[in-house]
C-alpha cells in the first residue's frame, strides 16, 4: 500500500533460520525487486559510481597528482553502494517513491563521501583526498539522482504490464480485505496480485460488494493454499480467527519463505512515529503524535506566509497576464470568490481566477454523484477558453497566495470545501470533520495521488488524516515535488 494511505503494511521478513521442527526453509522467492530488479539497480550504481570517480579526476586532473588521494578516491563507489544498502536501496519495496530514493541517494553518497574524509585525515594527514573526493561525490550525487527517475519509471511500467507481479494471498475476507485487494487492483505498481482470501467465516459478499477474488479456504487449510496458488506474498488483516489459529499461519510463511505484510489493528491511529519497546519478550508499540495547534504547526504556517510572499513576488508576471487574459475572455471580475470552511470549521472566502463564463450556478444537488467529492466541472460547462487552459494546469489556484499569507490558508494542507457539502459530509463520511484539525491547503496529499475534482471523497478523507497524523518537514516537501510533476497533467 502506499504509504500515503491509512491501511499501512507493516513487512515481516521471516528469519531464514533451522528451527527443530521444521524443515529447511527457502528464501524468499518474490518475482518483483528481489531478484532481477535489485541486481539492476545495484549494477547501475556501481556503474555510475565509478563514472563519477573517472569525471572527477577528468573535471580535477591536478588532484590526481596525490596517488594517495587517487587511492582513496576509488574507495567512494563500494562504501556508497553498503551505504545505499544500509538506507534500504536494495530492499523490496510496495512503493517506488521517486522522492524518498533521491533522498536515500543524497544522504548515502555524502555520508561515504564525509566517512572516507574523515577517515584519511586521522589515519594518513598526507593523503588530502578531499580535492578529487568533493567533486566525485557531487558527480555520484548528480548520476544516481539522475538515475531514480529513469529506473523507477521502468521499474514502474514493468509491474503495470503484469511482468514480475507476485501472486498474493490475502487473510481476512472483510471490509479492510477487500479495501487492500481493490487499492492493489487500482496500482498494479506496486506489485502484487491478489489470487484470493482466506477465511474460516469470510463477510458475506453483499456487504463487501467490491470482493472480487474467491474464497481458497480457513487459515487450518493455509499450508495447502498456498503450496497450490503458488502465492509468494501474505497479506495479513482482520478475521474472526483467534491468535492461535493464525500463528500455525506465520510459522507456515516463515517456513515458505513467503513476505508477510500486516495491517496492524488500529490501524487509524497509528502513524509513522510509532516507537517499539519491550516489556519482557512482550513488545509494545508507543504512538506519538503532533499536535495541529503546536509549535510545529506555529513554525509551519510562518513558513507559509514568508513562501507565500515570495512566490507571489516571483510569479508576478504570470499572475498579471493570466489576470489579462480573464479580463479580456469574458465580461465578469477576474477573481472568483467563494465561501470555505477551513481549519476549526472556519469561514474564509477563497479566491481563484475566474475560468467560468457569469450564469447562474447549478443546483448543488445536481454537482456531484454520491460518494464524489464534489468540484471539477459541475452541472453545463460554463468554462471560458482561457479557463479551460488554466484549469487544466491548477493556474486558476494561483490567487490562493493571498489566502496563505493572510493567514486563512497553508500552501499545504486538505482542500476546503463550500459549507453547504461540509454540513452534508459531516453527517454521512466518516472521520470527515477531523482534516478541519489543520489550515486548508493550496495543495495535498489527495491532490498528488491523483483524487482532484470529482473521485472517491471517503478516500480523499483518509489521505487528508493521513496527512495530518504523519505530518513532517520531509511529508511536505516531497508533497510540493509531486505538485510541480502533478501540474503538467490534464486536470478537468
Amino acid at each position: 500500500m502506499n504509504r500515503a494511505e491509512m491501511t499501512e503494511l507493516v513487512q515481516l521478513r521471516p528469519p531464514l533460520t533451522r528451527s527443530p521442527d521444521s524443515a529447511e526453509r527457502v528464501p524468499p522467492k518474490s518475482s518483483w525487486l528481489s531478484a532481477h530488479w535489485r541486481a539492476r539497480r545495484f549494477a547501475a550504481h556501481a556503474v555510475l559510481l565509478l563514472l563519477a570517480v573517472v569525471t572527477a579526476r577528468v573535471a580535477a586532473p591536478a588532484a590526481g597528482a596525490n596517488p594517495s588521494g587517487v587511492a582513496i578516491a576509488w574507495l567512494l563507489p563500494p562504501l556508497a553502494l553498503v551505504a545505499l544498502a544500509i538506507r534500504g536501496a536494495y530492499r523490496a519495496s510496495l512503493q517506488l517513491d521517486v522522492a524518498d530514493q533521491l533522498l536515500r541517494v543524497a544522504t548515502a553518497t555524502a555520508a561515504a563521501a564525509i566517512a572516507l574524509i574523515a577517515a584519511a585525515a586521522i589515519v594518513d594527514h598526507d593523503s588530502n583526498p578531499a580535492p578529487l573526493l568533493i567533486p566525485a561525490w557531487g558527480f555520484a550525487a548528480l548520476y544516481l539522482g539522475a538515475s531514480v527517475p529513469a529506473l523507477t519509471g521502468a521499474e514502474r511500467r514493468e509491474r503495470r504490464s503484469g511482468i514480475g507481479s507476485a501472486p498474493a494471498l490475502i487473510v481476512g475476507a472483510g471490509q479492510v480485505g477487500t479495501q487492500i485487494e481493490r487499492r492493489l487492483a487500482e496500482r498494479p505498481e506496486l506489485g502484487l496480485r491478489v489470487i484470493g482470501y482466506v477465511d474460516a467465516d469470510p463477510v458475506p459478499g453483499e456487504r463487501v460488494p467490491d470482493r472480487q477474488a474467491p474464497i481458497l479456504g480457513a487459515p487450518e487449510e493455509f499450508a495447502e493454499i498456498a503450496e497450490s496458488t503458488g502465492a509468494e506474498h501474505v497479506v495479513l488483516t482482520f478475521t474472526s480467527s483467534p491468535d492461535h489459529v493464525l500463528m500455525p499461519l506465520i510459522r507456515a510463511c516463515e517456513d515458505r519463505g513467503l513476505h508477510v505484510w500486516l495491517v496492524p489493528r488500529m490501524f487509524e491511529s497509528v502513524n509513522l512515529r510509532v516507537s517499539q519497546d519491550n516489556i519482557g519478550p512482550l513488545p509494545i508499540f508507543g504512538l506519538r503524535w503532533i499536535d495541529p495547534k503546536g509549535w510545529q504547526f506555529a513554525i509551519k504556517h510562518a513558513i507559509d506566509r514568508v513562501a507565500s510572499a515570495a512566490l507571489i513576488v516571483l510569479l508576478l508576471p504570470l499572475l498579471g497576464a493570466i489576470a489579462l487574459a480573464v479580463r479580456i475572455s469574458s465580461p465578469g471580475p477576474i477573481l472568483f470568490r467563494q465561501r470555505r470552511i477551513g481549519r476549526d470549521g472556519q469561514r474564509f472566502e477563497m479566491l481563484k481566477f475566474r475560468s467560468m463564463r457569469i450564469d447562474d450556478e447549478p443546483d448543488p444537488a445536481d454537482r456531484v454523484r454520491p460518494g464524489l467529492a464534489p468540484g471539477g466541472v459541475e452541472g453545463a460547462d460554463r468554462r471560458t477558453r482561457v479557463g479551460r487552459f488554466i484549469r487544466r494546469y491548477s493556474l486558476d489556484e494561483l490567487p490562493q497566495l493571498f489566502n496563505v499569507l493572510r493567514g486563512e490558508m497553508s500552501l499545504i494542507g486538505p482542500r476546503p470545501e463550500r459549507p453547504d457539502f461540509v454540513e452534508v459530509f459531516d453527517e454521512r463520511v466518516r472521520r470527515y470533520s477531523d482534516r478541519h484539525r489543520v489550515k486548508s491547503g493550496i495543495t495535498g496529499l489527495a491532490q498528488i495521488n491523483g483524487f482532484r475534482g470529482q473521485t472517491s471523497l471517503p478516500e480523499r478523507v483518509e489521505l487528508d488524516n493521513y496527512y495530518i497524523q504523519n505530518w513532517s518537514v520531509g511529508l511536505d516537501l516531497k508533497i510540493l515535488l509531486r505538485t510541480f510533476g502533478a501540474l503538467v497533467s490534464p486536470a478537468e
